[in-house]
């Protein structure tokens, strides 16, 4: 697929949004299963901004799981390489563009420690980047969130699909990401423009109903029959259902042999306007990695697998943005059956 004008403007401008300045050392992070498009369009962005950037590829790792992991934001490209490490840290900005993103990433703490931010660019069709462009208003929207989030000591999510969940906020950690940065020892990512909760140990109570056209976006799949998660503190402990989908969530959750896997990582709401439900419809499965779906404007995103927060590690991850829920936190609502309150 070759450069595109437009694909490579829009990288300039989120690269402008992030601060870089003519001379800063700049690096693209890449593996060997990267997209090469996405690693090109990085590259030359930067050079024409005037950094001095440089490409780091390191190889794809051998797979270590029982299943196929997809879309964890928990990149194992780095597998640890100390002088790799270094390098990144020592950069203004790092231009992320391996296949999982180095969000969760163990090597990550060390890069922001040395002052580097982190652009995690998503593993997906340059188009889906350009329809999602970051804009300067984001920042303050999503902020506003993080904000109302911190305050709140409970958030509740109810849906006449039947769910009604429970959240206890004390102690949990708050992120939001609006898709630039130019703070250092900050990451982001692009897409952007969602608010996030990391709950600590024992917060979580309820029933999650997914409904028909709700996400599964591990499996890339719109859901085609509803599904139950009975959730006591924090683990799903039943998935209720007898379609395709619930069998298939059944069989990954004990494919791993880990109750982390089947506890919650982290729960939030969608900011972003330009974001759409149905992107997905238009995309093969390679070319979408579901980003902009965590992101759209009055999604609830329920995840499971890894929370620092709570003690949990384990590569296991479903992402699971909900349409038409209402989410209220201390009883006033930011979201109202899937319509984002401003």
């Amino acid at each position: 697929m070759p450069v595109e004008g437009k694909w490579l403007a829009a990288f300039v401008e989120v690269l402008q949004r992030c601060g870089v300045q003519r001379g800063d050392a700049c690096a693209v992070l890449a593996e060997t299963q990267s997209r090469p498009l996405l690693v090109e369009l990085a590259s030359l962005a930067l050079q024409q901004l005037g950094a001095r950037a440089f490409t780091l590829t390191v190889p794809t790792p051998p797979l270590s799981t029982p299943v196929p992991v997809r879309s964890t934001g928990a990149s194992g490209a780095l597998g640890g390489q100390a002088a790799a490490v270094e390098a990144l840290a020592r950069c203004a900005l790092v231009v992320d563009c391996t296949v999982e993103g180095l969000q969760h990433a163990a090597e990550l703490p060390a890069v922001l420690a040395g002052g580097a931010r982190v652009l995690v660019v998503s593993n997906e069709h340059p188009e889906i980047l350009e329809r999602c462009l970051p804009q300067a208003e984001d920042e303050a929207r999503v902020r506003d969130a993080m904000r109302r989030l911190k305050a709140a000591r409970r958030m509740t999510v109810s849906s006449r699909a039947g769910t009604e969940l429970t959240v206890d906020l004390a102690g949990a950690r708050i992120g939001g990401v609006w898709g630039f940065t130019s703070k250092p020892g900050t990451l982001t990512h692009w897409p952007g423009g969602l608010v996030l909760a990391f709950p600590a140990h024992r917060c979580v109570n309820g029933t999650l109903a997914l409904d028909r056209g709700d996400v599964n976006l591990t499996f890339k799949r719109y859901l085609e029959s509803p599904v139950r998660f009975v959730i006591a503190d924090d683990h799903v402990v039943e998935v209720v259902g007898d379609s395709v989908d619930a069998e298939l969530m059944r069989s990954q959750f004990a494919a791993w042999g880990d109750r982390s896997a089947c506890a919650v990582s982290h729960v939030g709401w969608g900011l972003n306007r330009r974001a759409r439900w149905d992107a997905m419809a238009f995309y093969d499965k390679a070319d979408f990695n579901g980003t902009e779906l965590r992101a759209f404007a009055g999604n609830f995103l329920y995840s499971t697998g890894a929370n620092e927060v709570a003690g949990r590690h384990t590569p296991g991850h479903f992402d699971l943005p909900l349409r038409a829920c209402t989410v209220e936190l201390d009883g006033q609502a930011v979201v109202r059956d899937g319509l984002l309150l401003d």
